[in-house]
């Protein structure tokens, strides 16, 4: 879906659209807002952490596996094989090209077998919406479900989990502001908006023009390649005043890190900023420090911004508020 151009595209994105739409991320807020707080209820008071493994991949793998309808002890099972399809070239998780293919090829299993259960017996799930769907009056193949399952599940994980802990590789750089959101939690909003713009999770897409255009004073052929870096349109100071600055009052904000509107912009843009500020603000609210204690490890690609370990010391953490309420109204 990734790389079809319209009106195709335009059938199959309807398919899942109706997974993301703001309603159904209305109501999965209490959801992750109760992952948000079981994730930091695990984390031991002054003791050292890999960010990425203990908080950031935790939560977006929940959620995307839950809407996909991934029971709960299958869901490490696929995040391994995202991991491994993605990250098949990179020296940090030992796979190589062949392990890549195997994981592909078991989770494309995967997908068929579950598909098989929701024609079986649906459920309200992103899975059996697909195996009910129809495009052009025919129902979806076996080859579309399993492209629909694993780009959806490797788009809600890697993705928006890079994005968590570029936000907290920010907040350690700049710990004035993990304050301030302390002090005013109605700045989240916009200082998510900064995050974002900030610390793209996406180095770069390429893209095929298919007729003559001209952008801006750039003149390109049909035929040509064209590559959007995602850092340098974030930090264009024709968009962004003193772009170089983090700034969460930031106003207006119309940073590229979801695409920048359009056929292609992401499907799970909203889904993804109320993960990224649950978990933020709880991991913040609850955690009175937290420091950067190593450089992070880099995932080897040219394609997802990737951070695959990111060392850190945290300092006190506090029980959960609703913890302490029930606490005291027992004693």
């Amino acid at each position: 879906i990734l790389n079809m151009d319209p009106p195709k595209h335009h059938r199959y994105r309807r398919l899942v659209n109706r997974g993301f739409t703001p309603r159904v991320i209305r109501t999965l807020e209490q959801t992750i807002d109760e992952r948000a707080r079981m994730i930091v209820d695990q984390l031991q008071s002054n003791s050292d952490i890999d960010f990425v493994a203990d908080v950031a991949v935790q939560m977006p793998a929940q959620v995307i596996c839950d809407m996909l309808g991934v029971p709960p002890e299958d869901q490490q099972m696929v995040v391994d094989w995202t991991n491994t399809m993605v990250g098949f070239d990179d020296p940090y998780w030992q796979n190589t090209a062949e392990d890549g293919m195997n994981a592909a090829v078991a989770m494309f299993g995967y997908c068929f077998e579950l598909a098989q259960q929701r024609r079986a017996e649906p459920r309200d799930d992103i899975a059996s919406v697909l195996v009910e769907a129809e495009v052009d009056g025919e129902r979806l193949t076996d080859e579309e479900l399993v492209m629909f399952f694993v780009t959806l599940a490797v788009a809600g994980n890697e993705t928006t989990r890079n994005l968590i802990t570029h936000s907290v590789m920010a907040l350690d750089r700049f710990p004035e502001v993990a304050a301030e959101l302390r002090a005013d939690p109605s700045l989240w909003p916009s200082a998510v908006e900064e995050m974002l713009r900030w610390g793209s999770s996406i180095h770069n897409f390429r893209r095929t023009a298919m007729v003559d255009t001209r952008i801006g004073d750039v003149d390109i052929a049909a035929g040509d390649k064209v590559v959007i870096y995602y850092m340098a349109g974030n930090f264009d100071p024709a968009v962004f005043a003193d772009p170089h600055t983090f700034d969460i009052r930031r106003t207006p904000n119309e940073h590229q890190t979801f695409g920048g509107g359009g056929e292609h912009y992401c499907l799970g843009a909203n889904l993804a900023k109320v993960e990224i500020r649950a978990m933020l603000r709880e991991f913040v609210d609850r955690v009175d420090s937290f420091t950067i204690t190593g450089e992070p490890i880099r995932m080897r690609s040219d394609f997802i911004n990737g951070i695959n370990k990111l060392p850190m010391h945290i300092g006190t953490v506090a029980p959960a508020p609703l913890a302490s309420t029930s606490a005291s109204t027992s004693a």
